[in-house]
């Protein structure tokens, strides 16, 4: 029975990694709130990421089996605006410019570490 169960574990675990599309997905919140409540819009959000996608294709980061930066709506995390999200890890983060940016992508995508300072519970 610890055979099959330890075959049957690594056939799951492989499954799961082979089922991913992307190594890491990355998600920017850039709501707009139209009652003028604070938002992560408010806070340059579209510009980094704008600026997260065309870093990581300089780098080489992104396209299939590597790295995609996507636009999401709210992720209701506003009180530390703007936020993303890394997937698959559900790792969150706040930037507060583009070298932050720079940051999380050098640090986290090429190199696999979490960025401490930036990342939000």
């Amino acid at each position: 029975m610890l055979i099959f169960d330890k075959r049957l574990k690594t056939q799951v675990i492989y499954i799961i990694f082979k089922m991913s599309h992307y190594k890491y997905h990355l998600f920017f919140c850039l709501n707009q709130r139209e009652n003028g409540n604070d938002c992560c819009a408010q806070h340059n959000a579209k510009g980094l990421f704008e600026h997260a996608k065309l870093r990581c294709k300089e780098l080489g980061l992104a396209g299939s089996g590597k790295v995609r930066v996507n636009k999401a709506g709210c992720l209701d995390r506003c009180e530390h605006g703007p936020v993303m999200v890394v997937y698959p890890e559900g790792i969150w983060y706040t930037a507060i410019d583009q070298s932050d940016i720079d940051e999380i992508i050098d640090t986290h995508f090429v190199k696999g570490q979490v960025v401490d300072r930036l990342r939000i519970d």
